[in-house]
């Protein structure tokens, strides 16, 4: 049987972390599922940056179905959990059903890859106290205030949590994270 991977996403993710890892685990042999807040086509956004403009900027990206919403999902019948940034975790992080599966997957010890702004969620689950991760580097006193350990580099392994800044660490953050995967679930 196919390890499935949980991808929990929402309007206003960033493109390129939403499909980047869904298109990478899926080319490995994985299943992938995308869940949001409802079942609907999500429209995603793209982040970069311009000369002149002190943060990133955002246009319009991609969208993708979501294959179930966050009430539907059964967290055990997932190998491991993507989490995107983009703006979605600052307002996906108040989903209760939402933070029900993401501690799941903390409490069961099962791999988390998390990106960006993605951590705001799994702090909001009170996972992240005690842990080393990384994020988008605005994000250090967020880390800091949820009890983990910011390090300002490409990609951080502690355990099971594999987290990076932003997409240009897209390579080294999914290079550790199948590492975790093929210890932890190995496709068979």
């Amino acid at each position: 049987m196919t390890a499935k991977i949980l991808i929990v996403t929402g309007d206003a993710a960033e493109s390129l972390e939403v499909l980047y890892p869904y298109q990478r685990l899926r080319e490995e042999g994985y299943e992938v599922h995308i869940a949001a807040p409802s079942r609907k086509k999500l429209r995603f956004v793209v982040h970069d940056f311009e000369d002149g403009y002190d943060t990133y900027t955002e246009k319009p990206g991609y969208t993708w179905p979501a294959d179930l919403a966050f009430a539907e999902v059964d967290p055990g019948e997932y190998a491991a959990l993507v989490v995107p940034g983009g703006r979605a975790p600052e307002y996906l992080r108040n989903d209760g059903e939402l933070r029900k599966v993401v501690k799941a997957f903390f409490d069961a010890d099962k791999p988390v890859a998390q990106i960006c702004h993605g951590p705001l969620l799994t702090a909001a689950t009170d996972s992240l106290s005690g842990r080393r991760v990384t994020s988008y580097p605005a994000l250090e006193l967020d880390m800091q205030s949820a009890g983990a350990t910011f390090q300002d580099a490409e990609v951080v392994v502690d355990g099971p949590l594999v987290s990076a800044r932003a997409w240009p660490d897209h390579s080294a953050w999914m290079r550790e994270f199948l590492t975790v995967l093929r210890a932890k679930a190995p496709l068979g």
